[in-house]
């Protein structure tokens, strides 16, 4: 596995475990160092008389440590990968001692049996009764329908009474109605609501992104009034709209399979409500040219299934969610065997017809990756821009970011991966022309 700086980092549950970690990247609080081609294991001196044992399955990477940090990885499981990625001569290649066998060996078994559980469950499963099934599925269609038809009155409504007459009574209508969409089954169409909630007020133009969360809406009524007639992969996405959840077992077992080296062009975590942590890895696969989108969620500090390493490539096969966009994607395998990146070679015409493609096939995906080439940075007041092709796009960027981004840049063009929402691009990562490896990753120091 190729290891970067900015590569482990990206695998910190939040930004306190990646500061912890820089800080004990000393080899004096390492006493033992060692690896070979499966693991990299070290003790690392804590306040306590006895080390913390700490290892990593370099084929995942995989975590374990003694340590009690609930998070995963913890502290000592990221310096240990920091300290392999700046200097692996500090290691010492041997066979590992017994704590690090034999977890290595009880990981093995556990996948084995994982795997003949899923066999065992798929030969003797019950046959599901399609009939009930579909009955189940036409009463939520049923109760979705008649929820779009509340909301696009209640759109009407507010349209009537105007923007400019918004209070905080008015708002909190606007959370009820949330609630009520939720309450029929359509997730999607609350999270709308609650999201042109959210931009009320926020920024000069919030009346325009308003009206524009609310023409989406109304877009998604009406597509829902006609969902019957419309093609089937239009269908699929209409129901990722909505928040109908797609079955990932069926998804690995139908989707589209693309096999190809993907290079992770960028990768972002977020917190969402109750201790619910999100991963978005975008990536770039080098001989279908497609590019893919992984989302995963993990509760409370706990760990990703796979674990993907931002700035390198790596062989694997995706499998695509059925839809107009296709874009969505799941890995059928954790990701091994990571290499040096293959960057996307395009331009900027080639960048916002593929947006406008997606777009116009599916309207209700919020983000798209963007790669902007030649891109300078400028800072215009507090508003930080990215030039490209004579066109200044607005940055969703933090001020810590930005100037570590225009000190890696020094100035000079750049090639520039981020999320665009049609409004601002929120970089994710950057490099130079002919380079190997990212000079920068968002969050990463």
């Amino acid at each position: 596995m190729q290891l970067s700086t900015e590569g482990v980092l990206a695998l910190a549950p939040d930004d306190a475990s990646a500061k912890a970690a820089r800080g004990l990247v000393l080899p004096a609080k390492w006493p033992l160092l060692g690896a070979n081609e499966a693991a990299a294991w070290g003790e690392c001196q804590g306040s306590g008389s006895k080390p913390y044992q700490t290892q990593v399955d370099l084929g995942g990477p995989a975590f374990r440590c003694s340590c009690p940090s609930r998070k995963f990885p913890c502290k000592h499981g990221l310096a240990l990968l920091l300290l392999r990625a700046q200097d692996a001569s500090r290691f010492t290649a041997t066979e590992p001692p017994a704590w690090v066998a034999e977890w290595l060996a009880s990981r093995g078994e556990k996948a084995q049996k994982k795997e003949e559980r899923q066999q065992d469950k798929a030969a003797t499963a019950a046959p599901a009764d399609p009939q009930a099934a579909a009955r189940r599925e036409d009463q939520r269609w049923q109760r979705i329908t008649a929820a779009g038809q509340e909301l696009q009155r209640w759109l009407a409504d507010q349209l009537a009474a105007g923007l400019g007459a918004l209070n905080d009574e008015r708002l909190r209508g606007w959370q009820t109605m949330a609630a009520r969409m939720v309450d029929a089954q359509a997730p999607g169409l609350g999270l709308g609501v609650r999201e042109a909630a959210a931009g009320v007020r926020d920024g000069a133009d919030w009346p325009e992104r308003t009206l524009q969360r609310f023409g989406l809406l109304q877009l998604l009524c009406e597509a829902l009034q006609r969902r019957e007639t419309l093609p089937e992969p239009v269908q699929a996405d209409l129901r990722s709209a909505l928040g109908w959840p797609q079955d990932k077992a069926e998804v690995l077992a139908q989707g589209e399979a693309v096999a190809d080296r993907w290079t992770v062009l960028g990768m972002v975590m977020a917190e969402r409500e109750d201790k619910l942590s999100e991963r978005r890895v975008w990536l770039h696969g080098q001989q279908s040219g497609r590019r893919a989108w992984l989302l995963d969620h993990a509760f409370g500090g706990r760990g990703f299934e796979q674990a993907w390493l931002g700035g390198c490539s790596v062989q694997a096969t995706l499998r695509f969610f059925p839809g107009a966009s296709r874009l969505r994607a799941l890995s059928a395998e954790a990701p091994t065997a990571a290499a040096a990146p293959v960057w996307p070679q395009v331009t900027l015409a080639d960048e916002w017809r593929r947006i406008a493609q997606r777009i116009s096939a599916c309207p209700w995906v919020g983000l798209q990756p963007l790669v902007l080439p030649g891109a300078v940075l400028l800072r215009q007041g507090e508003q930080w821009l990215a030039v490209a092709d004579g066109r200044a796009l607005p940055l969703q960027l933090g001020a810590a970011d930005a100037w570590l981004l225009l000190a890696a840049s020094g100035g000079r063009p750049l090639q520039l991966m981020g999320e665009w929402d049609g409004h601002l691009l929120a970089p994710l990562t950057a490099w130079t022309e002919g380079a190997a490896a990212p000079c920068w990753q968002r969050g990463a120091t």
